[in-house]
Parts: C-alpha cells; sequence; structure tokens
C-alpha cells in the first residue's frame, strides 16, 4: 500500500472532488489523509480522503510550509510542470 507524506501532490480520483490536485497536509492513520488545496479546502480544515481514492503526483521536496499562500504555489508549480511534460 502507498503511503503519503505531509507536502506531497496528489490528484483526487472519486468524489466531487475529482480530477482536482491537493497537497496532502495530514496524515489520518493508516488509510486516510488530509487535503488542501489552498482556496475551497484551507489547511485549517482538510479534506479527509481516503488513500485509495488519491494518487500521488509529485513526492515532497524535504520540508514545506503549510499556509494556504504555500499550498497554491505548490500546486501552480506542480501544474506547470505538469503541462510541460505533455
Amino acid at each position: 500500500m502507498m503511503t503519503y507524506n505531509k507536502g506531497d501532490i496528489v490528484l483526487s480520483l472519486a468524489g466531487r472532488d475529482a480530477k482536482k490536485a491537493f497537497v496532502v497536509v495530514e496524515e489520518k492513520g493508516e488509510n486516510y489523509v488530509g487535503l488542501a488545496d489552498g482556496k475551497s479546502r484551507k489547511a485549517e480544515k482538510p479534506k479527509k480522503k481516503k488513500t485509495k481514492h488519491i494518487r500521488l503526483i509529485k513526492k515532497a521536496e524535504g520540508e514545506s510550509a503549510m499556509s494556504n499562500a504555500d499550498l497554491r504555489k505548490m500546486l501552480k508549480v506542480a501544474e506547470t510542470k505538469q503541462e510541460k511534460q505533455k
């Protein structure tokens, strides 16, 4: 089973937020993580999501700040890198 760490960028695969990128802001046990994007889901109140409903886009690079502005910046950088690869 895949383990996710704080700061990893993931893609939601199920639910009304499907096909949307999020940052893992907390680990909630073995099968759940807390996700935020800095806009609709703030870091203060992350979305609880099962790990089987997300897919890893990018691993965390060292320590990552978890303010809402930093989350938005991380997602924007990951999005531009993905578009360049296409």
